[in-house]
């Protein structure tokens, strides 16, 4: 009997099941007389069901049926107080045009919250759905001020969006912030699509002064971090730093937030402010760990801005800190950065590489081990010993299996065989990286592999390829004048081979680090105009519209080149950048 009964249920169960779904697409079609029978039906043997209510009351209104819509909503009305069913009512005589009775039933709605504040969810949801701002931001706004533990000023926020209301959308989100902080980053997000970079930007304007006002009347570190954010948005780090100052003197906790401005403020080349606040956290941390750091972030801009008569000053100092701090696993980092520096800026290689075996002694783990090995590496080749650099890339991979480092080392190992002119095994490597989990080390070794597979087969003797490599290697050892006259002649001996694009990009990538950007320029433009079907168009038109924005001070050539991107090369890398650019150049108000 049991069984029996068991297996009735199930039935049923699938037959309302297919019931729903066929009613479904007979609406979804605009089948609506059979829509109608079906919900009927399914609404006779499950009245408790608000959704079939619900969509019997759609399909009577998308048969104009709205004298029926409204019997079935009065009778539901008797028979459960359901606050939304009087919006619905009220939405049905709208549609009937009867201005009167919709705004009766909608007011009726509203009056429910007296007896019960939260009616507001449900009540203020239903006016959403139709799209009944004004109405809506009256319910919320009226359960609050009965019930101030509520707070709506989410469903606000988004309201006034929709509205274009930017002052009180901004109010609404921070006043919900105030109450519930975990939601920052959802509301920071939400403020990005209606802040932009530019400070002027009248939204930007209206978010400062009402965080500001925030900050004077309400003292909360809340606001302080909101504005910061703000003023990263608008790269406008001096400023950030200023309110992380006042965050960490109030809190005296950690210097994290203060070390994140740093780290963005150099990847975003505002060197001055990145060293300023690299400097304070010198000042000011007692943490060993962050103060080394901070110390190596402000060794390597020094490095980068520095004569070759500053080399010696800098050399002392990196020898002072590592006096200091001593050499251990804590100053990996410091004794990598120390070596690099002797080996690619003082061509001092045999003590670099003396330097970092003594520091494989040090009886740390295999990961400081391999960063150690990976600058070995480096070094080695700049040395053009290529075998024993080999050595130590291939340790990388059998000691740290899938790591991302040693999918870095096995490009560096690729990289090394294509220096070499082993081409063949350099492509092996390169075709286990294309799936690598690193998508740098993934994208590197696809561009790699192209060279090598795009022009190897030009010539059996591979001599332009060959050439190429070794333009390569010089650049990589910053012996960049000998890079680009090799590279000068292949273009005028190669002409009719397929590595000419490559050649010039490569070549305007070299002139641009010797700020020769004119002839930067005029490789970019060959690209274009004689390559316009090549892979390397994108990487042309953008490079060539950076120098245009950034340091030819020609806007208009640089905006129609992004453009370009946009609407030519939408599958670009550059796509995102270009039209966040772009649309910064045209001046755009929102993101």
């Amino acid at each position: 009997m049991r069984i029996l009964f068991l297996l009735f249920f199930l039935s049923s169960l699938n037959t309302f099941s297919q019931d729903d779904i066929l009613a479904k697409e007979y609406f979804k079609n605009g089948a609506f007389e059979k829509a109608l029978v079906s919900y009927k039906k399914l609404y006779a043997k499950n009245n408790k069901n608000r959704n079939y209510f619900y969509q019997l009351i759609k399909t009577h209104q998308q048969l104009e049926q709205f004298t029926e819509a409204e019997k079935l909503l009065t009778t539901e009305l008797i028979r459960y107080e359901y606050p939304p069913y009087l919006v619905e009512l009220g939405y049905n005589f709208s549609l009937k045009k009867d201005t009167i009775n919709a705004t009766l039933n909608y007011n009726k709605a509203i009056a429910t919250l007296d007896k019960n504040a939260n009616n507001a969810y449900s009540v203020g949801r239903s006016f959403e759905s139709f799209s009944l701002l004004k109405q809506a931001i009256v319910t919320y706004e009226k359960a609050m001020a009965l019930k101030p533990a509520l707070n709506f000023n989410m469903q606000l926020a988004r309201i006034y969006g929709e509205q274009g209301n930017i002052e009180k959308m901004f109010n609404s989100y921070i006043n919900f912030s105030e109450i519930n902080e975990s939601y920052i980053n959802r509301i920071k997000r939400e403020f990005s699509t209606f802040i932009s970079e530019n400070s002027d930007n009248n939204n930007n304007i209206i978010l400062r002064k009402i965080l500001l006002k925030k900050i004077q009347t309400s003292p909360n570190l809340l606001w302080n971090e909101m504005l910061s954010w703000l003023f990263i948005q608008q790269k406008d780090y001096k400023k950030a730093f200023i309110q992380e100052k006042a965050i960490y003197k109030r809190q005296l906790e950690s210097l994290n937030r203060v070390e994140e401005l740093a780290n963005i403020a150099y990847n975003q080349k505002q060197i001055a402010i990145a060293k300023e606040v690299y400097e304070f956290i010198i000042e000011n941390t007692q943490d060993i760990d962050i103060k080394i750091s901070a110390h190596y972030n402000l060794l390597k801009i020094e490095t980068e801005q520095a004569t070759k008569e500053e080399y010696n000053a800098i050399n002392k100092r990196y020898k002072t800190l590592l006096n200091e701090f001593g050499k251990n696993g804590r100053t990996i980092d410091l004794q990598i950065a120390y070596a690099h520096f002797l080996a690619f800026y003082i061509n001092n290689t045999s003590d670099a590489i003396t330097y970092l075996k003594d520091s494989l002694k040090l009886g740390i783990g295999s990961y400081l081990l391999a960063k150690i090995k990976l600058e070995l590496g480096d070094i080695l080749v700049l040395e053009e010993k290529f075998n024993e650099a080999l050595i130590y890339y291939t340790q990388i991979q059998r000691s740290l299996k899938n790591s991302p480092i040693s999918q870095e080392a096995r490009f560096k190992v690729a990289k090394t065989s294509y220096y070499k002119g082993d081409f063949k095994w350099a492509e092996s490597q390169l075709k286990i990286l294309k799936k690598s989990t690193s998508q740098l080390t993934a994208n590197d070794a696809l561009d790699l592999k192209l060279l090598i597979s795009d022009n190897k087969l030009d010539d059996s003797l591979q001599v332009a390829l060959k050439s190429y490599a070794r333009a390569d290697l010089l650049a990589f050892q910053n012996r960049k004048n000998e890079a680009i006259s090799i590279l000068s002649s292949i273009l005028k001996n190669h002409k009719t081979e397929a590595i000419i694009p490559q050649t010039l990009l490569k070549q305007a990538q070299l002139f641009e680090d010797k700020q020769e950007f004119e002839k930067a320029k005029n490789n970019y433009e060959a690209i274009i105009k004689n390559y316009n079907e090549g892979i390397l168009i994108d990487d042309a038109i953008y490079a060539l519209a950076e120098i245009y924005a950034n340091k030819l001070g020609q806007t208009e050539k640089a905006k129609e080149l992004y453009e370009s991107i946009i609407f030519n090369h939408a599958d670009s890398i550059y796509f995102v950048e270009a039209r966040k650019k772009y649309r910064a150049l045209r001046g755009d108000a929102i993101n």
